[in-house]
């Protein structure tokens, strides 16, 4: 049981955490205009202690998120540039014999940063890809059969360009599940285009932008995230989606187990950023569709139909059944069991 005590504590966690992602949001949005629900979910994925996947067309800001959520936390930034030639090594590092002492001394590669940039990561090869496993899995790198720690918080922000463009390989299904969510830009409204004209004209807006947390704030805050309250009901509503997508006739690969972890973990990040100690059924049907849909593969006929996966997951979610104690926490209520 939940004491008062613990329960105040945590209420001001939250405040401090509302206040940081405050602060965090409204500098990355001075630099990306009109997307306020993409720059939500980023800062939704890194609360939760995961990895984003940005996918769009050429030039419509994904470096431009990544760099700038990046520099507004104060915290070791690196940025690789995936091209066909990038070799494993560049990124997890090698070991280089030094002739003097007789040992092999290891450099570490572009993946040791607490927040680590992998621009148009679909223009490497597939074996490059993979060199990110690890890291992103475990926040490792095991090279010669020593294992060296990744820094904290670790986190992975990865643009993509659509399969279709000419010079892409399609993300192995391994690679895409390990990232917890992705987004796309899309293109901005012709009023965010217009303020863009005065904000990037003269210079770029990352060159004005300050870090306003500290990577030790960020930490804080993870840990006040892991302990928001996720009902029973809610866990098992979170499971009935998962596995409503591995039952379905048009995905010939549906969600993993990593998937459900992943969705109640962003929802939990998004409940938080909220303001509140709990989950709610919302909180899970906003994030199925970025945390599910990019693990899914839909059946040769469903894309002969153009049935997207997203599609299937917005009916997904109007199928499967709301649970009544969510309902009721949606209407302002809490639940009985008070916070974890």
């Amino acid at each position: 049981m939940t004491t008062f005590d613990e329960r105040a504590d945590a209420r001001g966690d939250l405040r401090e955490l509302s206040g940081t992602a405050g602060r965090v949001r409204s500098a990355v949005e001075t630099v990306i205009e009109g997307k306020p629900d993409v720059v939500r979910l980023a800062l939704t994925v890194l609360l939760a202690e995961g990895h984003l996947l940005i996918e769009d067309v050429p030039g419509v800001g994904k470096t431009m998120l990544a760099r700038a959520l990046g520099r507004s936390v104060d915290a070791s930034v690196r940025r690789i540039q995936f091209t066909p030639d990038l070799l494993p090594s560049d990124i997890t590092g090698v070991s280089i014999y030094d002739q003097v002492s007789g040992t092999f001394d290891f450099k570490p590669g572009a993946v040791f940063a607490q927040i680590v940039i992998g621009d148009e990561i679909n223009r490497a090869s597939p074996k490059t890809q993979s060199a990110l496993l690890e890291a992103m899995e475990e926040g490792q790198v095991t090279l010669d059969g020593e294992t060296f720690p990744l820094p904290r918080p670790f986190m992975v922000v990865a643009t993509q360009n659509p399969v279709e463009m000419e010079g892409t390989y399609p993300l192995p299904e391994a690679q895409r599940d390990r990232f917890m969510a992705r987004v796309s830009m899309g293109y901005p409204s012709a009023e965010a285009e217009l303020k863009m004209l005065g904000s990037h004209g003269a210079a770029s807006p990352l060159d004005a932008l300050v870090p306003v947390a500290h990577v030790d704030e960020i930490a804080k805050l993870v840990e006040a995230v892991r302990g928001v309250h996720i009902a029973e009901d809610i866990e098992r509503y979170a499971v009935a989606l998962t596995q409503a997508t591995r039952a379905h006739p048009e995905l010939r690969l549906g969600a993993s187990p990593r998937a459900t972890l992943h969705l109640v973990r962003a929802a939990r990040a998004s409940a938080a950023l909220a303001g509140r100690d709990f989950v709610l059924p919302d909180d899970v049907q906003a994030l199925a569709v970025p945390v599910l849909a990019h693990r899914l593969l839909p059946t040769t006929q469903a894309q002969l139909g153009r049935r997207s996966a997203e599609a299937i997951v917005v009916e997904l979610l109007q199928q499967v059944p709301i649970p009544d104690s969510g309902a009721r926490g949606g209407r302002g209520g809490r639940p009985a069991s008070g916070g974890r």
